[in-house]
């Protein structure tokens, strides 16, 4: 049937913050055009692996609004029609231009990069957007018509407090957001964000599961359905029916096929996983020459694909088939963790299926690792 999700790589930012892993690139501005002429050239040869109707189509870097102008209008104007066209934004890149460019563009969600409404944790995570800039982004993108904003917040950053993060949850929910990403804060050993933070991310270390349930209280509380472990939509209820989970995402914790195209883009095919190498220069050449890009591919068999069915699925709130699962899951372990009040295990007309309760969602993976076989 083809792949029914497509990832594209932008990978340009105006500035690498200390914590970021990403596959990035800073400035060079002068080649965001070959960029997209080899993005568009590799687009062209994967296309077939597509189905005709793609579901979803997200943007992700990088900064994908820091791309130029016209070439991220060249880009868009390219991509198959979708149901759901999510970009990634910085705030500071957002501007009235910018948010006509992506509606025009076909965009229908964006996803917002806050991290933190306080000053002295922005200065900390080195971003350059200030709250006031987060807060006009969002007002921006409401003028320009769009009605599905995703914010993402960053919790476990050095210097914070409980407080800090009850007033971050506070402003992000001032601006109504219909999405929500709140991620713990992961920092790489040996970056230079841990050799300046070490001893504060080790003490933050302590604090994130009184975090999490922070985080996880405050935006229930508010209407927001807790779908994923680190996301968050508001209820149908709440927004004329609509299911605001990002559809995108839920392919990949579904285990879905898709083609991801860009530099150190990862794709899912046909029982195999390619991962495009990095490096802007040698990607770029060998689209130039009508080549694929150099990768690395690796073999998914049934076990390797079950195994991960079961991580991934057993982060969202609805219960997992037992059938797609079977040779993965630990039974005698599930029902050690049945009587623990950690899992559900449940008997229905489509079969039995097995789920986390709230108490096993908070303690996540520690749980889900022991129900593996």
């Amino acid at each position: 049937m083809g792949a029914r999700h497509l990832y594209v790589h932008l990978p340009f930012c105006a500035h690498r913050c200390g914590y970021c892993d990403f596959v990035t690139v800073v400035g060079r501005r002068e080649q965001h055009g070959a960029y997209v002429d080899a993005l568009l050239r590799e687009l062209a040869l994967e296309g077939g692996v597509l189905a005709e109707h793609v579901e979803t189509v997200f943007l992700g870097g990088g900064t994908p609004t820091f791309t130029g102008g016209s070439e991220l209008a060249r880009l868009l104007d390219a991509l198959p029609e979708t149901d759901e066209l999510t970009v990634e934004a910085n705030p500071e890149t957002v501007t009235p231009e910018l948010a006509r460019l992506l509606r025009a563009g076909g965009v229908n969600r964006v996803s917002l990069g806050a991290q933190s409404f306080r000053p002295h944790l922005l200065s900390v995570l080195e971003r350059r957007a200030g709250p006031d800039d987060v807060r006009r982004a969002v007002y921006l993108l409401r003028d320009a018509g769009f009605d599905n904003i995703s914010l993402d917040l960053l919790y476990g950053i050095p210097g914070q407090s409980a407080a800090d993060l009850e007033c971050d949850l506070a402003d992000a929910l001032a601006l109504e957001p219909e999405h929500l990403s709140c991620y713990e804060l992961e920092a790489k050993p040996g970056t230079r964000f841990t050799h300046a933070h070490g001893d504060e991310l080790a003490r933050q270390a302590d604090a994130m599961e009184g975090y999490f349930e922070q985080v996880v209280d405050a935006l229930t509380a508010a209407g927001y359905r807790w779908y994923e472990t680190a996301n968050f939509c508001l209820e149908p209820g709440r927004v004329g029916g609509r299911d605001l989970r990002a559809r995108h995402n839920l392919a990949y914790w579904w285990g879905r096929d898709y083609l991801g195209i860009g530099m150190g883009a990862v794709s899912t095919l046909a029982g195999a996983r390619r991962r495009n190498l990095p490096g802007l220069g040698r990607y770029v050449a060998a689209l130039q020459e009508g080549r694929t890009p150099p990768r690395e591919t690796e073999s998914l068999d049934e076990a390797t694909k079950e195994r991960e069915r079961l991580l991934l699925g057993l982060r969202l709130d609805e219960p997992l088939p037992v059938a797609d699962v079977a040779g993965a899951l630990d039974k005698k372990a599930a029902e050690r963790l049945v009587a623990g009040g950690l899992v559900e295990l449940t008997e229905n007309g489509g079969g039995p299926t097995v789920s986390l309760t709230r108490r096993g969602r908070f303690l996540g993976g520690g749980v889900t690792v022991e129900l593996l076989a």
